[in-house]
């Protein structure tokens, strides 16, 4: 009886990538046949299937060298022309900045590294090249280079789903795709000192003769007092600032529970008054705090414009009060943490401050909780005193703000919304367990 024909297959390494062909013996002689590289279509599986093909051929005495009986596999698309296609089938569904996102992270990174692999090409071993290269590079954090993988992730799995590559590589052992990040520390200003000096800084940025932005004091003060995201707060018309009544309302908002009407506090009423005042003649549907070119400002202007020059001069006026620095790390965004954070040292419950945040997040709500109730006695009361429009004393001296006049007593009985009313403290600005388990039952209601 003849002997079966055997082969097996090879798999090497070129400069254009893996390159798979047969070895084979057949009519009593060594056969070797390429069958081409990954970004041909080929895979080992596929490879492996063609051997059995190719063998059963002999066995027949139908296969005869230089014929090729292997079918042209079309060559897969290159991620750059796909990953383009990905894009352009979602443009519609995505907002405006989620586009500008998934665009930047597409051209700014995943493009440069990706964009010659044909989509078999990008494999396990690749999709980890990349992650080691974002490392290496230092310009983007562990975060954000997950998201850009997450993105890959999104891409592939539709190239998945249309048998172009056998398996998704970064659904394979996930954890091992992502870097682990560490958890940033909340910011919050921490005093009413901090959020005077940036008021004040805005302020004095404003009254520059050579000033191109105005309106920086109010803004800010907005941020502050209302804990608006800053899109909300550049898409808000006057007509959505109800001074009569004390309502923000905000309808240009991320989510669904973003929709919602802000109580103005006392401290942000006398800020907004004085903006509208100084705009007299805006109508309705002016924007609140727009560029100097009279259009809305969008997050980058805001930071470049607003945000950073503050957050550098209050730091300024700080030093110069010998008082101590901001936090690192504050943004537009970090002022809602102190916005929430003033609210439950108002004694607001959760439920109210969620509301407030349009937010949906019972464990932001929580940890903000956690961070209100080890304030001091000392930091509570003069929070409480400059969002409520009342005179406080400067932390840390025994005067108020001019040395000329003796600081001022707050009767606690006239006091509407005392900081720790059925809060129980521990003598050292903490807090106890058992106030957690209250926050998270009014939180279930």
């Amino acid at each position: 009886m003849a002997k079966r024909p055997t082969g097996e297959v090879i798999e090497r390494e070129r400069k254009s990538g893996r390159v798979f062909a047969l070895r084979f013996r057949a009519y009593g002689r060594r056969h070797f046949l390429t069958l081409g590289g990954a970004g041909d279509g080929w895979t080992r599986q596929k490879a492996e299937i063609e051997l059995r093909h190719v063998l059963a051929d002999v066995e027949r005495g139908l296969w005869a060298p230089g014929v090729a009986h292997a079918a042209e596999a079309p060559a897969a698309p290159t991620f750059h022309e796909f990953a383009s296609e990905w894009l352009e089938a979602r443009r519609s569904e995505l907002k405006e900045t989620t586009l500008a996102d998934y665009t930047w992270q597409l051209c700014n990174h995943l493009l440069p590294f990706f964009h010659r692999h044909h989509l078999p090409q990008i494999t396990v071993a690749e999709v980890d090249r990349y992650r080691a290269l974002k490392v290496r590079e230092q310009v983007l954090s562990a975060e954000s280079i997950n998201k850009t993988i997450t993105r890959l992730g999104q891409i592939l799995a539709v190239a998945e789903e249309r048998d172009l590559i056998p398996r998704n590589p970064v659904r394979v052992n996930t954890r091992n795709r992502k870097l682990k990040a560490r958890r940033k520390r909340p910011v919050y200003l921490e005093s009413a000192e901090q959020i005077v000096a940036m008021i004040d800084a805005a302020a004095e940025l404003d009254a520059k003769p050579q000033a191109r932005t105005a309106g920086r004091r109010a803004l800010v003060a907005t941020l502050v007092y209302a804990g608006l995201r800053i899109g909300e707060a550049t898409a808000l018309c006057w007509r959505d600032v109800d001074l009569a009544n004390g309502r923000i309302s905000v309808g240009d908002a991320k989510t669904e529970a973003g929709i919602r009407l802000v109580d103005i506090l006392p401290a942000l009423r006398d800020e907004l008054l004085t903006h509208r005042h100084a705009n007299a003649s805006a109508k309705p549907d002016a924007l609140v705090f727009p560029t100097s070119s009279g259009s809305r400002r969008d997050k980058d202007n805001a930071r470049e414009r607003v945000i950073r020059p503050v957050v550098a001069h209050a730091e300024a006026l700080l030093a110069k009060r010998g008082r101590d620095p901001l936090p690192a790390g504050v943004t537009a965004h970090k002022l809602r943490h102190t916005f929430a954070s003033i609210l439950f040292v108002r004694g607001e419950d959760p439920p109210y401050v969620m509301a407030q945040l349009g937010h949906t997040d019972p464990a932001f709500t929580l940890r903000v909780y956690a961070h209100a109730m080890r304030r001091g006695d000392g930091d509570k009361e003069a929070l409480k005193a400059l969002v409520e429009g009342r005179h406080w004393a400067p932390l840390g001296t025994s005067g108020a703000d001019d040395p000329s006049k003796p600081a001022q007593e707050v009767d606690p009985e006239n006091d509407e919304s005392p900081a720790d009313a059925g809060l129980p403290e521990d003598g050292r600005g903490g807090f106890r367990t058992c106030d957690l388990s209250r926050v998270k039952r009014a939180l279930s209601h």
